[in-house]
């Protein structure tokens, strides 16, 4: 950043940085945080299982937002987990295959 070019302002870095973590993560997390959580909708999750978003909240430890959301499968089991790695990008080094972008995808009506 110290005189490089860049497509952000300063400004955006700094709001970026109290939404979602550490500068040096700015470039993914710019594009996770423009993401919106849809609550009381369905998700497909990279590995292809549904899931349906309750709510979010706060945890009383960290401050940090989280997604309460349950399998639409099997025991039908009840999930918290951070709102930034709900919205993350999936990571393609580790799954290479993966064609899906984001680690949880809302699901169209259609």
């Amino acid at each position: 950043l110290n005189g490089s070019k860049s497509q952000y302002h300063f400004h955006e870095l700094i709001l970026m940085t109290l939404d979602c973590g550490p500068l040096f993560l700015w470039a993914s997390c710019y594009d996770t945080c423009m993401r919106e959580l849809v609550k009381n909708r369905v998700y497909r999750h990279f590995k292809g299982k549904y899931y349906y978003v309750i709510d979010e909240a706060v945890d009383t430890e960290t401050r940090e937002t989280v997604v309460i959301y349950r399998a639409l499968y099997g025991d039908y089991g009840l999930f918290v987990r951070p709102e930034s790695m709900f919205l993350s990008e999936v990571d393609h080094v580790k799954y290479p295959d993966v064609k899906q972008k984001y680690r949880f995808e809302l699901v169209d009506d259609d």
